[in-house]
Formats: structure tokens, sequence, C-alpha cells
């Protein structure tokens, strides 16, 4: 049975450049706008490999004014 798949409903992927892990057993990665420099792997502090990732795009979140 086929679905019809609206495009309304598919969300909007961009590429995005990410830090993944070297070590094939670990599945960490880091968006690129989020690491810092020399950056290891968060889960097994092995190291990073520059690479791109389709992803949607960041929610930006209102943040109110401090009083």
């Amino acid at each position: 049975m086929k679905v019809a798949v609206n495009d309304d409903a598919k969300p909007k992927l961009t590429v995005v450049k990410i830090l993944k892990c070297k070590n094939s057993d670990c599945k960490a990665w880091v968006r690129e706008e989020f690491a810092t420099p020399g950056q290891v792997c968060p889960l097994c502090k092995g190291p990073m490999l520059r690479t791109m990732k389709h992803l949607s795009p960041l929610q930006k979140k209102y943040k109110a004014p401090s009083k």
C-alpha cells in the first residue's frame, strides 16, 4: 500500500558542515558551527573528520530581553 506524501510534509534539508568521529565504532558528530578548535570526539575522545550532512535548519529560539 502506498501512502501519498505531500511535499509540505517533507522537511527542508540543507547541506551542513560537520565534524564526524573517525572511529568506525563511534557514531558521534558535531555541527562545525558548534565545534571548538582542535575538537575531539565528545564520546570516545578520538580524532574528528570534516564532512557534510543533510540536516534540517536550526530553529532560532527567542530569548526575552533581560530586565
